[in-house]
């Protein structure tokens, strides 16, 4: 939609209010609200381009009272309150468009339309051609001739052919038509059981809405008697829609020719906002752009011995390892880069291999002399994901010490719910820098290159800036990190202490009965071919247990089982969930799949696949664990991911056998008891519920006796089951609705427990109802030891996204303060272990629980000494309780 105009009017609100619920809920790395802000100016941007304009107003409300809340006090009372986040973009949306050079208007006592009204009025009478960018209806009285609405969002122009197709009244009417239909939106009444076609009908009748009431008594009916007696009513609906032209105005249309722009303040905006096409719309800063790196690639001792003496004198250095294989137990170096100073680093290649290549210097002997420096716990290293550079740098004898920094983790302790925490990503979010990929330089798919097949004119330059990268993002976080004084110290005490003990766990790994796991994948295999049988035997033909579609088919199209839910295109979904609640129906398909589903993850994932990833040089399997994946701080682990072993299932608790000892020793399984709830209690205050822990009762029967108002011997299983399912649902933000549907019982009996919970400990409602403001108000939430999780969405107008982000405020305190505990206690053990080196190995960490290894003579002392470190990992209101297990396997132990 292009057009050309004298005089371009833009209802600011109405396209702010607009863009904030079309557009996510972005925010910049300062987590401040910039969605609806970033979308509005593309919207103008837009705007200024189709229309041309010789002069722009964009206009505001000035909030506070206007005249019509002082003749209808009751005006715009179901509208709620503007959401926090978007209030905060209003101020700088305006001095942006200021610094854009555009007048912009927000007069007290008005509203926006009767400016709007003004100064359209004024350039019709003079003449000129205006048009109103808006989405409001309101608008519509005002088109004539010379003024026009146009609405880029639906690509849309409204002139009197288009408003007449739209209201059917043409726009001199459009007051009486709204005066009779009310506005919900602004709590304008209007006349009962008068919608659009009766309004439209009487105006054609009768002609506008005097005449309609001079003759009112010819309508019959109950819309007649509704005309008749809310007359008095019309009148002021009338006046309340009948927008100003008079309003009196410090500028005239004159003033309203656009000046140039300020592109220094719009640029320091824009880098603020983080928004790379409105920075490319300034096009280059006047300024000379900063002096390009200078990247060296060493291949000579005297150029290493440059480089070795920067390295020995710098005050930190980054690094960064090139290698041939992702898999660090694996990887061997290929080349390393260091930075000692922005825009400065070099790459020294050690073992390309490829036809041409030049002479490189020897590996072993670089890495000889750079062993002591590497190792020199006084000597601060930075670099990105340091955990991986210290294991291929083990593969080759050196134990990197002196790990000061790492940009993943800072980043990630800023902001732990980001979606992306590579370099890539965090140079382009902090440093408004552009790198180089690895697919730019090694291809992709199948024929991708190997680092060491890359030629050294290319794979120079990109080692080289990932280490000089690391160190300008260093540059950038740490001060960030520094004036939070908790992210600081949770970042300096237990993110970067605890890299040195994953790493030690990582190669330690973990010990497999193989031949155990191939018993168990026969196992699996036979009884996966018998549940294919039965499948198909009651499906009546042969089909893909493994298809969605040929499973939806059957289910829904040959079987006329009711779909419970949909996929976003509109098929019946065959989820997971949905197919649990056709077997609960008493369905035999559905449960057979279930069944299938469960026992061919089991088998592909675990005993088929954990033989394979034994390594062949020390016969165990190393998982690789991940600190800046979770939002709430939680450890994870891949290749293979021992986390989320079933343990609950027979099968799985199978899988867990196969782990075991070395000879002569045993496995230790320490796992937080009720760790959560016990968070819960000492986060909430709550009276019962410390005192229920400090007593040592069952926390689950003590809950069911304060509901049910019983003595705890007299709770039943049931009882106690509802109890447990509270406890540990409120964690999660469980509403009655879900926890009727765990039970399997009535909503309404589901809503009396949780209200009989809550009346028995008002603590904890109290506790949550406080996280709820906090996490409005903040729009985060923290952990017992500082860590943020952020939850923009929390006041969203997407009922589902705002519940959603609720829950996530409920959960995380709980859920994060639980994993930093289990890290304060995994840094613990491991100083017992490291410095009085007893025979006992830390091996596994999964969620709440630590897995050892240890010697049989000194199990007894270690697991004590392991309880002590664990319970005393911090000091709450309620007692830490820990319960160790100890086993010829991780079952056993378990």
């Amino acid at each position: 939609m292009t057009s050309s105009c004298t005089l371009l009017l833009v209802d600011g609100f109405s396209y702010l209010f607009r863009a904030y619920h079309a557009l996510p809920k972005l925010t910049n790395s300062r987590h401040e609200p910039t969605g609806a802000l970033v979308g509005m100016l593309h919207m103008l941007r837009r705007l200024l381009d189709d229309c041309a304009p010789r002069q722009v107003a964009v206009v505001f409300d000035a909030g506070g009272e206007t005249f019509r809340d002082r003749l209808y006090p009751a005006y715009k009372a179901n509208r709620p309150p503007m959401p926090e986040d978007l209030r905060a973009q209003i101020a700088p949306l305006q001095e942006i468009v200021g610094a854009l050079g555009l007048p912009w208007l927000a007069v007290p006592g008005v509203e926006a339309d009767d400016v709007l009204a003004t100064l359209a009025r004024r350039a019709s009478a003079r003449g000129l051609t205006t048009q109103i960018a808006t989405g409001d209806k309101d608008l519509a009285q005002l088109v004539g001739d010379r003024i026009t609405l146009i609405d880029t969002m639906k690509d849309t122009r409204l002139d009197r052919a288009g408003v007449i197709a739209k209201f059917g009244v043409p726009p001199e009417r459009v007051v009486d038509y709204l005066s009779l239909v009310g506005d919900r939106a602004d709590h304008i009444p209007g006349v009962p059981k008068c919608g659009p076609k009766t309004a439209v009908g009487w105006l054609q009748r009768f002609g506008d809405l005097d005449a309609i009431l001079e003759q009112a008594g010819q309508i019959r009916g109950q819309v007649g008697e509704s005309l008749r007696a809310c007359r008095d009513q019309l009148l002021l609906s009338r006046e309340l829609v009948t927008l100003k032209t008079d309003v009196a105005l410090d500028l005239d249309l004159e003033d309203l020719v656009p000046s140039p722009p300020e592109v220094a303040t719009l640029r320091a905006w824009y880098t603020r906002l983080e928004s790379r096409r409105l920075l490319e719309s300034l096009g280059e800063p006047e300024t000379p752009p900063a002096p390009k790196p200078v990247y060296e690639i060493v291949l000579t001792w005297e150029a290493f011995a440059v480089w070795e003496k920067r390295l020995k004198e710098a005050r930190l250095l980054a690094l960064d390892t090139e290698t041939t294989s992702l898999d660090a137990m694996q990887a061997r170096i290929v080349g390393v880069s260091f930075c000692v100073a922005p825009r400065q680093a070099a790459y020294v290649p050690l073992a390309h291999r490829y036809l041409g290549v030049p002479e490189q210097l020897d590996r072993e002997a670089v890495l000889a002399r750079l062993k002591p420096l590497l190792e020199d716990p006084h000597t601060p290293k930075v670099g990105q994901n340091l955990k991986y550079d210290k294991q291929v740098l083990a593969n080759h004898g050196i134990d990197l010490r002196g790990i000061a920094h790492d940009t993943l983790l800072e980043a990630y302790v800023l902001d732990s719910a980001a979606p992306r925490q590579d370099l890539d990503t965090l140079a382009r979010k902090y440093l408004h820098r552009e790198t180089t990929r690895f697919t730019a330089i090694a291809g992709t798919g199948a024929g991708q290159l190997r680092f060491d097949a890359i030629p050294l004119d290319q794979a120079g330059p990109y080692a080289a800036e990932d280490a000089e990268v690391a160190l300008c993002l260093h540059r950038e976080l740490w001060p960030r990190l520094e004036a939070e004084a908790g992210l600081a110290r949770l970042y300096r005490e237990l993110e970067i202490p605890l890299i040195p003990v994953l790493s030690r766990m990582e190669r330690r790994g973990v010990r497999l009965d193989v031949a155990q796991l191939a018993a168990q994948s026969r196992d699996l295999g036979a009884r996966l071919a018998v549940l294919e049988q039965q499948a198909q035997a009651e499906a009546g033909h042969a089909f893909n247990l493994g298809s969605p579609k040929q499973i939806g088919e059957i289910l829904f199209q040959e079987q006329k089982l009711p779909p419970v839910a949909r996929t976003p295109k509109g098929a019946p979904s065959t989820a997971e969930s949905v197919l649990h609640e056709l077997a609960e129906a008493g369905h035999a398909l559905p449960r057979l799949i279930l069944e299938h589903r469960t026992l061919a993850k089991l088998k592909s994932t675990y005993t088929d696949k954990l033989p394979r990833l034994v390594h062949p040089d020390t016969g165990r399997v190393h998982t690789s664990y991940h600190q800046a994946v979770t939002a709430t701080g939680r450890l994870s682990s891949s290749d293979p991911n021992l986390q989320n072993i079933p343990i609950r299932s027979e099968d799985g608790r199978r899988i867990r056998r196969a782990f075991i000892p070395d000879p002569g020793f045993l496995l230790v399984a320490a796992d937080y008891s009720q760790i959560e709830l016990r968070i819960l209690a000492h986060l909430s205050g709550d009276a019962g519920l410390r005192a229920a822990f400090a007593s040592g009762q069952d926390v689950h029967r003590a809950t069911a006796a304060e509901v049910w108002d019983l003595d705890p011997e007299q709770v039943t299983g049931d009882q106690r089951r509802a109890a447990k399912a509270i406890n540990f649902g409120l964690i999660y933000g469980m509403s009655a609705f879900g926890l009727a549907r765990q039970l399997g019982i009535e909503r309404s009996a589901a809503q009396e427990y949780i209200d009989r919970y809550f009346r028995r400990y008002p603590g904890v409602a109290e506790f949550l109802a406080e996280l709820r403001a906090r996490a409005r108000d903040q729009k985060y939430v923290e952990t017992l030891f500082g860590r943020r999780l952020y939850v923009p969405d929390i006041d969203h107008a997407n009922q589902t996204r705002r519940a959603a982000a609720e829950r996530t405020a409920i959960n995380a305190p709980m859920q994060g303060t639980a994993a930093d505990l289990i890290k304060r206690a995994m840094l613990a053990v491991d100083a017992w272990i490291e410095t009085e080196r007893p025979p006992v190995r830390l091996l596994l960490q999964v969620h709440d629980e630590l897995v050892f290894e240890g010697q049989a003579a000194v199990v007894e002392e270690a697991c004590e000494r392991i309880r002590s470190a664990m319970e005393q990992a911090a000091c709450l209101d309620v007692p830490l309780e820990v319960e160790i297990g100890v086993g010829e396997n991780w079952e056993e132990a378990h």
